[in-house]
């Protein structure tokens, strides 16, 4: 997490290879991801900005990366981008060549969060409906007829809603047995 020095900016780089401390090691996605390939500079990074606080998001790292920022909270108080003010819950497309200026007035009365997506563009069709995004409509149509069948693998609790008690903690269910991850982030198995 970079934080700037007056602590009003600060940066999770969920992904990507902005705001890191040297030595810090880089999230590392699936071998066969898009995100994998250092090439493609894909990056996803949550900004928040505190009255008076300013951050300059670098130039991308590669050419031909679109960048965008998603302003989700605080749109109402007059945050710069760029110099130039947004006041409406957006997305913004800006220029990944050039740095950019975030800057929150001192006189706002509460802090900015935005997302910011970036990477070049997978160059394949895509198609989208709910929760399942594929190629073409008859792998969306495939994937509702999977999930309507098997539940991707079937859900072994009795309602649609079933809720845990907090305490019992993360855990997968898989042929009888409980895995628990370590405080390592090996998981242990015990018989349910």
């Amino acid at each position: 997490k970079f934080v700037s020095e007056d602590g009003k900016a600060n940066v999770t780089s969920w992904f990507g290879n902005y705001f890191l401390d040297p030595g810090t090691k880089q999230n590392i996605p699936p071998s066969n991801s898009w995100a994998s390939d250092p090439s493609n500079d894909v990056a996803v990074l949550h900004i928040i900005l505190q009255p008076g606080g300013k951050l300059v998001l670098p130039k991308a790292n590669e050419e031909g990366v679109n960048r965008s920022l998603y302003l989700v909270e605080g749109f109402d108080f007059s945050v710069l981008i760029g110099g130039e003010p947004v006041q409406d819950k957006m997305v913004i497309d800006v220029d990944p060549s050039v740095d950019i200026e975030l800057y929150l007035p001192e006189s706002s009365n509460n802090g900015v969060e935005f997302l910011m997506l970036q990477g070049k563009p997978i160059s394949e069709p895509v198609a989208q409906h709910g929760p399942f995004v594929m190629n073409t409509r008859a792998e969306i149509n495939q994937a509702f007829d999977d999930y309507d069948k098997t539940q991707f693998g079937g859900w072994p609790w009795p309602s649609d809603e079933h809720v845990f008690p907090q305490e019992k903690g993360r855990f997968a269910l898989l042929d009888g047995k409980e895995t628990f991850p370590e405080d390592d982030g090996t998981c242990s198995l015990e018989d349910s």
